[in-house]
């Protein structure tokens, strides 16, 4: 077999495939490919050492767009299907990428295994809150109020919230981007990658067609500096366009208030700082929304343990050296068995 020769950096093109990539025009996942895109190419992994695995939905088109290996599996299949690969060849870089109504709907409860398994993927979820491919139609992170075609008059739902379902299913890393914080991007996809373990990522993403402007109170240049907190580990949990806002816990209780910092205010020394590996804090965190709250930003937990395939790799290892010359038709035949007449 012939080597494959590459220049010694990677560059994003690098992992831009020859395929035309084809979506509404002005939707958040041209944003997303690029971020991506460039992410992988500062991360170094060889293409030939990458696999994406995608369910259904107009998020589950990454796999052609990308110069790597691929699986368009079927709706909500794509963790299971990526644990596979996953076990089979740990050596292998595996991201999932899948959106809300795939993950959290149908996908749901596959999403919920691969995360308490600690299974060590990337596992990227487009929230642009409805179902784009299918026209529209209301999903499980959609606001209450929602009008679309399955709910003319407003769901009725409560929604919900990705980052906490994450977290109360045990995962391990939990992160939120947003689809145009090109900066941004790249550093919280980075961590993902370097984080032993189910990594979780949600990233807001415009549908232009069906749910325009739905993350505009979070995103919109105006708003921004008051309704993002970029959270950084070990950093003061602050905001606002001087960073004159503060994160703190209300006297007495373990609920997070607003406060002013600074003269007339709370002093630096009283807001809290952030700490990625506190499951609490990084509840209360993923839970905010604006108005009351700002919409938290980055790498929200971060709490390594084990994963799902080194420790299968090490109980299948022990097991061979307890018996080293056993044979697979003794197993069959061993144990409880009988003969039917």
């Amino acid at each position: 077999m012939n080597e494959i020769t590459r220049p010694q950096a990677l560059q994003p093109k690098d992992f831009a495939s020859d395929q035309e990539v084809r979506w509404c025009p002005g939707c958040g996942d041209y944003a997303i490919l690029k971020g991506v895109q460039r992410a992988l190419a500062d991360i170094g992994t060889p293409p030939e050492q990458v696999v994406f695995v995608s369910g259904i939905g107009c998020a589950a088109r990454f796999p052609y767009y990308l110069s790597t290996y691929g699986f368009h599996t079927i709706h909500g299949r794509a963790p299971p299907v990526a644990t596979g690969i996953k076990l089979a060849n740990p050596e292998l870089d595996v991201w999932v990428v899948t959106g809300d109504g795939d993950a959290l709907s149908i996908g749901g409860n596959h999403l919920l295994h691969v995360l308490r398994r600690n299974v060590d993927l990337q596992i990227l979820l487009f929230n642009n809150e409805i179902y784009g491919l299918t026209k529209g139609q209301y999903s499980p992170t959609s606001r209450t109020g929602t009008r679309s075609p399955s709910t003319p008059t407003g769901s009725v739902d409560n929604p919900v919230n990705p980052c906490v379902f994450a977290l109360g299913a045990a995962a391990r890393f939990v992160a939120r981007t947003i689809d145009t914080a090109q900066k941004l991007m790249p550093d919280v996809l980075r961590r993902a990658h370097a984080h032993k373990g189910a990594s979780f990522v949600e990233i807001l993403q415009n549908c232009i067609v069906y749910n325009d402007g739905v993350f505009d109170g979070v995103t919109d240049k105006a708003v921004a500096a008051d309704a993002q907190i970029h959270v950084q580990n070990g950093k003061p949990l602050r905001f606002g366009k001087k960073l004159e806002k503060g994160l703190r816990l209300k006297p007495g209780t373990l609920t997070l208030e607003v406060v002013q910092v600074g003269e007339g205010g709370v002093a630096e020394g009283g807001i809290l700082a952030h700490d990625e590996t506190n499951r609490v804090l990084a509840s209360l965190l993923a839970t905010m929304q604006p108005p009351d709250f700002p919409e938290a930003i980055g790498v929200i937990y971060c709490s390594p343990a084990d994963s799902y395939e080194t420790l299968m790799v090490q109980q299948v290892e022990a097991a061979k050296a307890q018996r080293p010359n056993a044979k697979l038709s003794a197993l069959l035949r061993g144990g409880h068995v009988w003969e039917v007449q």
